[in-house]
């Protein structure tokens, strides 16, 4: 028979094609004709992207926590649905206001499914299989990036000008939907069906009952936990400049037509959804800090060649070398924190983690956003990001080492 755990796996994968593929990275996608359709700057663009990060980053840290105190299911659930309907609210929005405050609510849902979905492979799968486990759920983000890019680009071109509108209100009724599907096959830890974990049992810290305040007082206690959060932080800087703005930098500075950016988006879609399966299984066999390392390199060839390399090969070679590696990092961080703090409080410990990443994400749109208005050109931005990856591939060095050992 099929131990359960794989069904966590692959309902997780489903939950990050809702919460981060729909409800975040969608917005990539719409970008350019909701910067048309309400004539926006790319700062205020930028600031929007922004709004949704905060959301994210207040909501991934209490989140992790709330999940470890009443389960991930719950909190998954109630996040999904909040944010199917704020997806479909942002199709009303008429200003730059309401468009700020409509993705600071998502911002709250993602971050309340995406830190706990991430760290459920932890309560089910032992240490020399989780990283692999986690890859798949991170699977569903690029599955997510994939159907945004080949679909939203078709609803918003037949629907003229307000086509960008209905691409929220398809996302958010598609959310909403598929969230009771997700509560109906998760389950929070393996007793739940009698079962144990999937390769063996592993103990578990926090006490026979976790209370937010222990949760807390052993996840800040634990040193990994604030390497491993500095590192993120490089992450969630660099990558975020380049997914924000890669459609408009295609088709406003480069004017590529919408339909074939968004093909090239797909592709980096497609590529993406097995990137955390590999490097998940990269990091178990070769190490969590290890896998970091080849992951921040690729990430920063790719924003080079974005850079540099301006025309369809390039972008093409860009979206590829960044979907191999693109959701790497997360896997991988997910994966180390069930290391340091043990499955039990792992939501917890990449809860935290994730208030460093959920910084460097609220900066990175701003930022790139700014140097496109004072520059006039992404290029710049595009540099930054592959700086800041180089930093994080010389940061990872300083996480602890691991023994090799099978993934399988």
């Amino acid at each position: 028979m099929i131990h359960y755990a794989w069904i966590i796996a692959f309902t997780g994968a489903l939950v990050t094609i809702l919460a981060h593929g729909f409800g975040r990275m969608s917005y990539s996608v719409i970008l350019p004709s909701m910067k048309d359709g309400l004539m926006l700057t790319y700062t205020q663009l930028g600031s929007i992207a922004m709004g949704n990060f905060v959301g994210y980053l207040c909501l991934a840290i209490i989140g992790g926590f709330l999940a470890a105190r009443f389960g991930v299911r719950r909190v998954v659930f109630i996040s999904l649905i909040v944010i199917g309907i704020s997806l479909f609210l942002t199709g009303l929005v008429d200003s730059f206001l309401s468009a700020f405050i409509m993705r600071l609510i998502t911002g709250t849902g993602n971050g309340g499914c995406y830190v706990p979905i991430m760290a459920l492979p932890a309560a089910w799968f032992v240490a020399r299989k989780r990283g692999f486990a986690t890859g798949i759920v991170s699977a569903g983000v690029g599955i997510g990036l994939f159907l945004s890019g080949i679909i939203l680009p078709l609803i918003i071109s037949y629907f003229g000008k307000d086509g960008w509108r209905y691409a929220w209100f398809v996302l958010g009724i598609a959310v909403f939907i598929f969230s009771f599907v997700c509560y109906a096959f998760l389950r929070n830890n393996p007793k739940e069906k009698g079962l144990s974990m999937y390769g063996g049992e592993e103990e578990q810290r926090g006490g026979p009952k976790v209370t937010l305040f222990s949760a807390f007082k052993d996840v800040v206690g634990e040193t990994e936990i604030w390497k491993l959060g500095c590192v993120y932080f490089m992450f969630g800087f660099s990558y975020i400049i380049y997914l924000t703005f890669f459609v408009a930098y295609l088709t406003k500075e480069i004017g590529v037509p919408s339909i074939a950016a968004g093909r090239i988006f797909a592709l980096l879609g497609i590529v993406s959804i097995f990137c955390g399966v590999i490097y998940g299984w990269i990091s178990d066999v070769l190490g969590r800090r290890f896998g970091l390392i080849i992951a921040y390199v690729t990430l920063a060839v790719s924003y080079i060649i974005f850079a540099f390399w301006k025309d369809y090969t390039g972008f093409y070679v860009s979206a590829f070398v960044f979907g191999i590696a693109s959701f790497s990092v997360p896997t991988i961080m997910a994966a180390a924190s069930g290391d340091a703090v043990g499955g039990r409080l792992a939501p917890a410990g990449l809860g935290f983690i994730t208030l460093f990443f959920g910084i460097g994400q609220a900066l990175g749109p701003v930022i790139g956003g700014w140097l496109k208005d004072t520059t006039g050109t992404f290029t710049y931005a595009f540099m930054l990001s592959a700086a800041i990856s180089l930093i994080g591939a010389t940061g990872s060095l300083i996480l602890r080492k691991k023994t090799i050992s099978s993934a399988f």
